[in-house]
């Protein structure tokens, strides 16, 4: 396929990405070499850009709404994003190395119709946090309006708000990649600014004292609370992102940038863009909390009169960023399980039901306990599918058959990753025990699993799904012949081929 993954370091900036023009042809199909002009830069520019609004805000909020005080709640939080991009980044390589995106890259070990598990994750994972997202985003929008303007605070101005996010976030994610490059290039200094100026706001009011409080432990006592947090609101934030790196490296090209300079912006980008909106959430949390409220409404009702225009700039900055990215995978995903459909169209598709989710988290549900049954829920889904998808990496050398990931795509059959009828029924199954397991660890208000309550009421889902599902993927794939061979063939037949390898 003549790729030099390990092209020298000095090359890294010798391509600079194209200007952006006009609506994103491409779907998932493969990204031609000439216009593979990202650079790894870019994805710091894509993961800080993105990842410094209310989203990620929230989560630190989250990490003090369960009884955590401001130490306790920033160690949870910042050792489980350090976890989680650990575990994620290396998972950039594979748009890189086959340029596709991650879902339709994981054919090579679920098969090329078995992919279509990583497609339905990534379509759950990226709604729900679109749906938070633009949650948080209009709540800041309209909350300060009604400070710096007199808005009357209504149903209907909420759901202006929510709508006008959307529309606006839909035409970016319509646009594509360099729109969304561009966008979060912009995003990204106008939201550390907005950072700074909330620090200045609210410093006087932070207790670095702030103990936890035992009788608001979320689960009864410290380590049980003190976990969830590190899965939910440190651990959750990287592994959103697990099938959506593919979708920004498959726009750089690897014989240009090396996979080592790839993986550490991808790291870098998580971890500054996870780190420091979540310690701003603890920070101002700490200096806001009210049990009865909300943190956005929290947060704004105590704002000094100076910071509401920046809150108002946060809410719409940064939730642009955050659901441009989010909606463009999820346009990508669902046009991976419905060939038939456009791009455009299922990032339509998507924003609509994505809206209904925040009308439903609004209006209907307890927003607060939703967001966190949602996040360990997908975790348990999400984390059994990477850690199958990094050993199958590692026994291939991140190496891939172009041609023979899209025979779906193109309603072809037959070449290196047909396995069973398109299915890899070892990883399958495996991705099932692993998710079982994972779902059986949950601890949270909403479900309490048996394996989190043998290990004490510690919710230990990262970890167990990920093990279960690895070692039951290697006790399944122990012969060669269970594994598709690292290929350099294009074996694609028109018609009904007989399987590569069953």
């Amino acid at each position: 396929m003549g790729h030099t993954p390990d092209a020298p370091a000095s090359s890294v900036d010798a391509v600079p990405a194209a200007e952006p023009h006009g609506p994103e042809q491409h779907g998932v199909d493969t990204i031609p070499e000439a216009e593979r002009t990202a650079r790894p830069r870019d994805l710091v520019a894509i993961l800080v850009g993105a990842n410094l609004g209310f989203t990620n805000i929230v989560f630190g909020w989250l990490a003090v709404s369960y009884g955590l005080g401001l130490w306790a709640a920033l160690s949870a939080t910042v050792v489980g994003t350090l976890l989680g991009a650990a575990f994620v980044a290396p998972l950039a390589l594979i748009g890189l190395r086959s340029g596709t995106n991650n879902s339709v890259g994981s054919g090579a070990y679920f098969g090329v119709r078995g992919r279509l598990i990583a497609s339905v994750i990534g379509v759950l994972l990226s709604t729900g946090f679109m749906a938070v997202t633009v949650w948080a985003g209009g709540e800041a929008i309209v909350a300060s309006l009604v400070r710096l303007v007199g808005l009357p605070e209504s149903d209907a101005a909420y759901a202006v708000g929510y709508a006008l996010l959307a529309a606006v976030a839909t035409v970016a994610a319509v646009y594509g990649f360099k729109w969304i490059v561009l966008l979060n290039r912009l995003a990204a200094p106008i939201m550390t600014a907005v950072i700074v100026l909330g620090l200045i706001a609210f410093w006087p009011h932070i207790d670095f004292s702030a103990p936890s409080d035992p009788s608001a432990y979320a689960l009864g006592s410290f380590w049980p609370t003190w976990l969830l947090a590190m899965v939910s609101t440190g651990i959750a934030g990287p592994v959103s992102f697990v099938t959506l790196t593919g979708d920004w490296t498959r726009y750089v090209s690897p014989n240009r940038h090396s996979g080592r300079s790839v993986v550490r912006a991808t790291g870098l980008g998580m971890v500054a863009g996870l780190v420091v909106p979540q310690a701003f959430g603890v920070l101002t949390a700490v200096a806001t909390f009210d049990p009865d409220t909300g943190y956005v409404a929290g947060l704004v009702h105590a704002a000094p009169a100076w910071f509401l225009v920046p809150i108002l700039v946060c809410g719409l900055v940064g939730a642009l960023g955050q659901s441009g990215i989010v909606l463009y995978s999820m346009g990508l995903d669902l046009d991976a399980i419905l060939p038939r459909l456009s791009r455009a169209a299922s990032t339509v598709l998507v924003a609509a039901v994505s809206i209904a989710l925040v009308f439903l988290g609004k209006f209907v549900w307890d927003a607060e306990d939703a967001v966190t049954t949602f996040v360990l829920v997908l975790t348990s889904l999400a984390t059994p599918w990477a850690a199958i998808t990094l050993t199958g990496m590692a026994r291939t050398r991140a190496r891939f058959s172009e041609p023979d990931l899209q025979v779906f795509n193109q309603r072809r059959r037959g070449g290196a990753y047909w396995y069973t009828a398109g299915w890899n029924l070892r990883a399958t199954a495996a991705w099932l025990v692993g998710s079982a397991v994972g779902l059986l660890s949950n601890d949270s208000d909403a479900w309490h699993g048996p394996i989190a309550e043998w290990c004490s009421g510690v919710d230990v889902s990262f970890f167990t799904s990920g093990l279960a599902a690895v070692a039951c993927y290697l006790l399944l794939t122990r012969t060669p012949k269970a594994v598709a061979a690292v290929p350099r063939q294009a074996a694609v037949t028109e018609a009904a081929a007989e399987p590569a390898r069953r």
